[in-house]
């Protein structure tokens, strides 16, 4: 691992000056010419693609995956994985169902008209997981679940195959656990463009949900606005609260496991005496040399004055996970508004949330929890109001919306609510 002592600065330039660190780890990426390609060429480009990038020893003739091979994936996998993907669902869709609000709230107000609001599915959403050489059905639990939950009738999966031209078993036993009702086997920036914009194969979806790699998550701010995004969720980031007491074995294994999601996630240690973060830094440096390929991992150490900083700092940096590991871990855990899960006390593995706490793992990366919070059945579902104004509540608004209107130079709006009480009289 790669690590490098900060000083404390307050807590906003201390989360800035780490945040520019761990970033330069990642290169820039340029997604425009994959998307034209999509556009133009559709179903074309993306086999040319996926050969290219994916399905290089047995380039793919079809990109849709029949659910028979997934239901035939879950029937074959171990029993033990299948149980664990049960689990895995049914714990995220029990924190999910608990997210989903009423259908219909309304309301009268004091002037007579009703204003209801409901919430409704979108229609069609995307779900990316990653893949290829690796396999990650727990991203499929994580979007496909919340997305049925919210009531979506169309769930289309894509996902990159392996060199064979084959998806993962475990990648298609999930998607048959979470009912996903379309596979594609295509990834990258590719198949964020196919599912935003439609191919000859690929219809085009309403959300686009999921993590991925750097080009993944900037075809996906590309196409905000064409679909909605769940978030720009980039490379895993761990935050860790340690103090005397922290066991550093367990700390070290928590940071290490984060940075298996590559060198380009902040893994960042705070604590209030140095010698805690020396420990830290000897069991991280330790573990990263027996597990290996950790090298460039790159692990801020910073010692701050004390735990009100500690959670001022965790603020400022909105951490994807916040692990607090200090003796007395609530009160701290409850000054903290902006990190994506906060993992409380010593047994809070951010490893637990990764796959079956129950909580989401689709989190805000890169400072985004300031705005946006955990993947949910929100993401997929939208608020439509709606208005009732009796003749009664007419006449007492009609004069407002005339003042108003004209005040801003938009006479004809008054005119619009006048005339409704003036017919009426």
């Amino acid at each position: 691992m790669r690590p490098r002592r900060f000083e404390w600065a307050g807590a906003a330039p201390t989360a800035s000056a780490v945040r520019e660190w761990t970033a330069a780890a990642v290169p820039p990426v340029d997604v425009a010419p994959i998307e034209r390609e999509v556009r133009e060429r559709g179903d074309e480009a993306l086999l040319e693609l996926t050969a290219r990038f994916d399905a290089t020893e047995s380039p793919l003739t079809s990109l849709r995956v029949e659910r028979a091979t997934a239901d035939s994936a879950l029937r074959d996998i171990d029993p033990g994985l299948r149980e664990s993907l049960r689990l895995a669902a049914s714990n995220v869709r029990a924190v999910a169902e608990l997210q989903v609000a009423e259908e219909v709230r309304e309301l009268e107000l004091p002037q007579g008209q009703r204003v209801a609001v409901r919430e409704v599915p979108v229609g069609a959403a995307g779900v990316y997981a990653p893949g290829g050489r690796a396999a990650y059905p727990s991203s499929v639990v994580m979007c496909a679940v919340p997305a049925k939950v919210a009531g979506v009738e169309r769930v289309v999966l894509a996902t990159p195959p392996g060199p064979d031209g084959g998806l993962h078993p475990l990648v298609l036993a999930a998607a048959a656990l979470c009912e996903v009702d379309e596979i594609y086997a295509v990834g990258g920036a590719q198949a964020i463009f196919a599912l935003a914009h439609g191919t000859e194969s690929i219809a085009p979806v309403d959300v686009i949900a999921g993590p991925g790699n750097a080009w993944v998550r900037e075809a996906k701010r590309a196409v905000y606005g064409t679909v909605g995004i769940d978030s720009l969720a980039g490379p895993s980031e761990l935050m860790l609260i340690a103090d005397e007491g922290t066991d550093p074995e367990w700390a070290a294994l928590d940071l290490c496991a984060q940075a298996e999601h590559g060198a380009g996630g902040a893994l960042l240690a705070v604590a209030t005496e140095a010698a805690v973060l020396d420990r830290l830094a000897g069991a991280c440096e330790g573990a990263a040399s027996r597990i290996g390929g950790l090298e460039e991992a790159p692990l801020a150490l910073a010692a701050v004055p004390d735990l009100d900083a500690a959670a001022e700092l965790a603020n400022a940096f909105a951490p994807e996970h916040l692990q607090v590991m200090v003796a007395a871990p609530d009160p701290l855990a409850e000054r903290v508004r902006t990190a994506g899960c906060v993992f409380v006390g010593a047994g809070g593995a951010t490893a637990f949330g990764d796959y079956v706490a129950g909580s989401n793992h689709v989190l805000p990366t890169g400072g985004a929890g300031r705005f946006s919070g955990p993947l949910g059945p929100g993401a997929f579902r939208r608020r439509i109001s709606s208005v009732q104004v009796p003749a009664e509540a007419a006449a007492k608004l009609a004069p407002h919306v005339d003042a108003l209107a004209r005040a801003e130079g938009l006479p004809v709006h008054g005119e619009s609510a006048m005339i409704r009480v003036k017919e009426g009289e």
